[in-house]
């Protein structure tokens, strides 16, 4: 089922337990990548992908073959493709995550594919083990296809963005660690060693993934720390002024608790111009950022965005 406006209302109250189901379903799916493909800088390796239907994995080497993990979002299913043309087909419905893993293990090792993954969940307080977690097992398709609809919109429009940025740049990717869409903008120099913590996630992590100076921006479905749907652009190092700038998009404000910028979904959402209201808060605040970091604009960006100061 599907909406009648390209950006469907996400209220988090309705949906949470929908949302804490899916954050676990889609560690379990990021850390078979994670366990089968090499490191690449920040954990770009490990991330999940918006499509047409849902979230893939891409492609994931197993030996000489591969396989992809997709998230359907549309017929929900949790499809496994092989290279060598098998097809693994799983219902998306009400299921414990212990449930899950092992249906979805079972499924992995029916193919030949035999994987073994850290079953606690990384960057979750309180986190429970996957084979243990009887706990989260709520499943509301509709609500669960509007969180698709949501990234699908958030991930063109930040797309969008990242044309803009010829330096070292992410790709538009969905970090099921955090359970967020993300997409971050470097300045070409390293960074001072983060103190940055999250549950369950070794120090020697957190340092790879904040290693150079970034600008990220991205999508919080709800769970941030926002407490509702959120798009949110910050700095790493933060350069001093960032806090107390000005910013002109309507209904962006800067949180002084989370330490980064943040525009509501809702007012996107409710917006004449839904992607020029969200382009606008993504440049302005990449802008403040990349000129009090003494960023080299010019060099960074395509002429035809870069300001001129």
């Amino acid at each position: 089922m599907t909406t009648d406006t390209p950006w469907p209302p996400l209220p988090f109250s309705e949906w949470s337990a929908t949302c804490e189901t899916l954050h676990m379903w889609t560690q379990i799916v990021g850390k078979v990548r994670m366990a089968l493909t090499p490191l690449v800088n920040h954990w770009w390796n490990v991330t999940l992908h918006v499509t047409s239907r849902g979230l893939t994995s891409r492609p994931i080497p197993y030996g000489a073959r591969t396989f992809c993990i997709d998230f359907d979002f549309i017929d929900h299913r949790l499809i496994i493709e092989t290279s060598d043309g098998s097809t693994e087909h799983m219902a998306l419905a009400p299921m414990a995550v212990a449930d899950f893993y092992s249906e979805f293990m079972g499924r992995l090792k029916r193919q030949g594919i035999d994987v073994h993954i850290w079953t606690m969940p990384n960057e979750v307080a309180d986190a429970i083990p996957f084979d243990r977690d009887h706990t989260h097992c709520a499943y509301d398709d509709v609500w669960a296809n509007r969180f698709w609809l949501a990234l699908l919109q958030s991930n063109r429009v930040m797309n969008e963005f990242r044309a803009g940025f010829i330096g070292k740049a992410s790709p538009v990717h969905f970090f099921w660690g955090s359970f967020d869409l993300a997409a971050s903008r470097f300045s070409g120099r390293t960074a001072p060693p983060t103190p940055a913590v999250a549950p369950h996630v070794a120090s020697w992590a957190m340092q790879e993934a904040y290693s150079h100076e970034v600008c990220s921006c991205g999508f919080w479905p709800g769970n941030g720390g926002y407490g509702q749907a959120a798009f949110y652009v910050y700095a790493y190092p933060e350069p001093a002024g960032l806090s107390d700038i000005s910013l002109r998009t309507p209904g962006a404000f800067y949180d002084r608790n989370l330490r980064e910028f943040i525009l509501p979904y809702d007012a996107v959402r409710e917006a004449r111009e839904s992607d020029r209201l969200l382009l606008s808060f993504l440049q302005e605040t990449y802008e403040a950022a990349a000129n009090l970091g003494n960023w080299d604009r010019t060099a960074l960006e395509r002429p035809s965005t870069a300001e001129v100061h």
